[in-house]
């Protein structure tokens, strides 16, 4: 079942939405490994093993929780990379973010996002949509 595991990679810079996060997962026994990057940038660095400093995630089985609104660079900015990327750009992402600006939406959508959920988030929805997307995922031949 160790290969079943999905690697989560939230994406975001705001530390109280981490902790919030983590709670959720720790609250609702969510066991996926869960890996974080403050920006894009690192974000990037971390998929595909670029900077020693950070946490490589593994490559298999992989699920991003993107933040729109960060520094250096955004999460319209991550996904265009991220699509554009040979190896990266099949990876499932589900934006999690303040913006309900129509364009942020539009354009998330048309660079194939898994999923738009507007923060704040409750535990219980979050969590409700991520045992959802393991019992998907885990249904699923994810590459």
């Amino acid at each position: 079942m160790e290969n079943r595991v999905i690697n989560i990679l939230l994406v975001e810079d705001d530390e109280v939405d981490v902790m919030n996060v983590k709670r959720a997962f720790k609250k609702y026994k969510i066991g996926n490994p869960l890996y974080t990057a403050g920006n894009g940038l690192e974000a990037l660095a971390m998929l595909q093993g670029q900077n020693g400093q950070l946490p490589q995630v593994p490559e298999n089985r992989r699920l991003i929780l993107l933040d729109l609104n960060m520094p250096k660079m955004n999460g319209l900015e991550f996904l265009n990379q991220l699509r554009e990327d040979e190896n990266l750009k099949r990876t499932p992402v589900i934006v999690l973010t303040t913006s309900d600006e129509d364009k942020d939406r539009i354009e998330a959508y048309n660079l194939n996002v898994a999923g738009y959920i507007l923060k704040p988030v409750t535990f219980v929805n979050f969590a409700e949509v991520m045992i959802a997307l393991n019992k998907y995922w885990t249904l699923c031949e994810m590459p």
